[in-house]
């Protein structure tokens, strides 16, 4: 339908009525979305948030009592609020590679790793080049990890900016590249950030810069499709002073009650406090990034035709292995963190706002995960369905659907017993039940989300029928790759 849109300005404002009850609008100096093209003019313009480590429970609003996050609050509070939101693999590469393929991580029985590079998605199976054939400017900030700067010119974006190979940035305070001791690196550099910063620059506002001015200099005349993904809060730990001070404080007169700050898992340690004030402080300094878009789009007359996605890759570092190491944040009362199956390491924060179109709501039923969302957007902008494991969830925000009862799937193959802890396994979850599998131990565990979030009670002594049959699910899906 796409090729008709193109081509035909007339038709497809017809059709634009019929499917989206677009109207025609007036050409004004105030509005940027205007356009000679009444198809563009209907697109909306698309901004995907994507943070890096952040964690469910990383933001005021789900229940932290030491970061504050005002501004992520606030869109919130206008959004549809998923809280049965999951990343496809607790690490960085699996889940990215989820997230812009719409499938699962996993290939030829294993997942994509570091060193990943996104060479095999077809055209016909390519989100960003069906997205960008309906007329959008495509554009890709931040964190890539999924090969080089070409890489993201063949997946489809028209810009980039900071994005590469690099998983994390060498440093978060000027100069970005550049070690501030004695010692070696394996790091890669952060491109692009050099030329346009200078003493005293913090890496996240450079990046918000940035999106900042690629939003205002985008043709007026096509809609935008631009996903911020933010290096933070990934390690390196490093804030702007003032924040770090100012948590200190708030940390040190903050009572923990008989919370203990660590306590046994797999083969280290689960951090149970949120006590870390260099990961608080940049915590706050996203959220007031965040903030800064949010009012830009408000500046720019164009919020109300502005979807706004917002998520994070996996569940926050809160877990070492027979390796002690700095944890940044406490995933409690979820279990375990960042390389764990247990839902500390992939449950996730996801909102989807869009002005007077979705409905603002909270979502505490629907199974939803990342794969869903490049589904999701180009069911909003083209109707179109390019089969894969991923789906739309567009029902759910149009309040015609509920997702109670789906079974999706997790497959851990690059377990990290010496940094986070946890060993290879595989998941189903079914409805309220989650079986998770650790295939070479021979051991699995089975439980009830719904009465149990916490997975502290394991209940698969008491359900030995249910096991076997998920279990038999389990693997049926794994044969399949």
């Amino acid at each position: 339908m796409h090729k008709i849109l193109k081509s035909y300005p007339i038709i497809a404002l017809v059709l634009c009525s019929l499917i989206f009850g677009c109207k025609p609008k007036q050409a004004t100096q105030q509005s940027y979305s205007a356009s000679v093209s009444d198809s563009n003019e209907a697109k909306p313009n698309i901004l995907i948030i994507y943070v890096d480590d952040l964690g469910f429970h990383d933001l005021s609003m789900n229940g932290s009592q030491i970061y504050q996050t005002p501004n992520i609050d606030a869109l919130a509070k206008q959004s549809v609020v998923f809280n049965n939101a999951y990343a496809n693999y607790p690490r960085c590469v699996p889940s990215r590679y989820a997230m812009m393929t719409g499938n699962y991580p996993v290939q030829n029985g294993d997942v994509p790793d570091d060193g990943f590079e996104m060479n095999n998605v077809p055209d016909q199976k390519n989100f960003i080049k069906n997205i960008k054939a309906l007329g959008y400017q495509t554009a890709y900030f931040g964190k890539w990890h999924l090969g080089d700067e070409q890489s993201l010119k063949d997946f489809g974006y028209d810009y980039s900016f900071a994005a590469g190979h690099a998983g994390s940035p060498i440093s978060f305070l000027y100069p970005f590249n550049e070690l501030k001791r004695n010692g070696k690196t394996k790091k890669k550099p952060i491109p692009d950030v050099d030329s346009v910063s200078k003493e005293g620059d913090y890496l996240m506002d450079v990046m918000t810069d940035n999106v900042a001015k690629y939003i205002r200099n985008a043709d007026k005349n096509k809609p935008f499709m631009a996903m911020f993904s933010f290096y933070a809060v990934h390690q390196p730990l490093e804030a702007k002073e003032k924040d770090i001070a100012r948590n200190k404080t708030e940390i040190k007169n903050f009572d923990f009650g008989n919370q203990p700050e660590y306590i046994k898992e797999g083969t280290g340690r689960t951090k149970m406090r949120q006590d870390h004030p260099k990961y608080a402080a940049m915590v706050e300094t996203m959220d007031e990034n965040v903030g800064k878009l949010l009012q830009l789009l408000k500046d720019l007359n164009i919020d109300d035709n502005t979807i706004i996605v917002f998520s994070s890759d996996h569940g926050g570092l809160s877990n070492d292995g027979t390796k002690q190491r700095q944890l940044a944040t406490s995933n409690y009362p979820l279990r375990a963190g960042k390389g764990w199956l247990y839902d500390g390491g992939i449950k996730v924060p996801l909102m989807v706002k869009w002005n007077g179109k979705f409905q603002p709501k909270t979502d505490d039923e629907s199974l939803v995960m990342l794969m869903d969302v490049f589904p999701t957007v180009l069911d909003i902008t083209a109707k179109m369905d390019l089969q894969t494991n991923g789906k739309s969830f567009l029902p759910i925000l149009q309040n015609k659907e509920k997702w109670t009862g789906r079974t999706v799937f997790w497959h851990s193959s690059k377990a990290r017993p010496v940094n986070t802890g946890d060993t290879r396994s595989s998941a189903i979850r079914k409805g309220n039940y989650k079986l998770i599998n650790w295939y070479q131990e021979g051991r699995t565990e089975l439980y009830d989300l719904r009465k149990d979030p916490s997975e502290l009670d394991d209940i698969s002594g008491k359900n030995p029928e249910l096991v076997q049959q998920l279990l038999k699910e389990l693997n049926n899906w794994k044969d399949k790759f």
